[in-house]
């Protein structure tokens, strides 16, 4: 296969070739000559023309599903056929609904390792996921009357900080049983506020979402 004389499309075959292989093998488990090996005969030099090492691959790669990511959620926070109550509950889902998952799980290990991508990703959470959808979310709950709060910047933080950090397997090892404490736990803290958001349904998908990632490291360590 000659090089691709239209850059973006090296790019992304580069891109998703490395997906593909981040998500089977983990990162730290996949070389460089891996992914030249599986875009059909492009050179080294090919990758080298647009990214200097696997660091810089991996970055654009978080990128690109961050990019995928804000689709996704633009969209559920404007559906204009669900309630604030509805969209939260939804949001709470993503965790395991969300199509990326399975690159987030593959990828995680690497993000959590390295400082740099770590604070990159809390600063998200909080400069971006935070009040450009859950907060947004909460408002509108409160103006149609389907969430009552007094505090939507303070919930929204509240919201993100137990599902991205606290709730997070992968930030800290938690069984599908220790997972079911959690959720239920969040249940009543939301509930003690007056958002019954946490059913049953949620809290065993989280549960299985818990086993899968567990099943994942297990596999990358054998």
């Amino acid at each position: 296969m000659s090089r691709n004389k239209y850059p973006e499309e090296t790019v992304k075959l580069i891109l998703e070739k490395a997906l593909k292989l981040f998500i089977e093998k983990g990162y730290d488990n996949t070389s460089i000559q891996d992914i030249i090996n599986n875009l059909g005969g492009l050179s080294k030099g090919a990758i080298y023309h647009h990214f200097k090492s696997k660091e810089d691959i991996f970055e654009a790669v978080c990128q690109k599903l961050g990019e995928e990511n804000a689709v996704y959620y633009d969209n559920m926070r404007d559906d204009k056929t669900k309630n604030g109550y509805e969209k939260l509950k939804e949001m709470i889902r993503s965790a395991y609904t969300n199509p990326n998952n399975d690159a987030v799980i593959a990828m995680q290990d690497k993000i959590a390792a390295d400082p740099k991508f770590l604070m990159s990703q809390i600063r998200e959470s909080y400069e971006l996921v935070a009040p450009k959808y859950i907060e947004p979310i909460i408002r509108q709950g409160i103006a149609d009357g389907s969430i009552k709060t007094d505090y939507p910047r303070e919930l929204a933080s509240v919201i993100i900080t137990l599902l991205n950090i606290w709730i997070n397997p992968m930030i800290e090892q938690t069984t599908a049983i220790q997972m079911r404490q959690k959720l239920k736990f969040f249940g009543e803290l939301l509930c003690g506020i007056g958002i019954d958001l946490i059913d049953d349904e949620i809290t065993e998908q989280y549960a299985i979402y818990c086993e899968q990632y567990n099943r994942y490291k297990k596999d990358d360590c054998s």
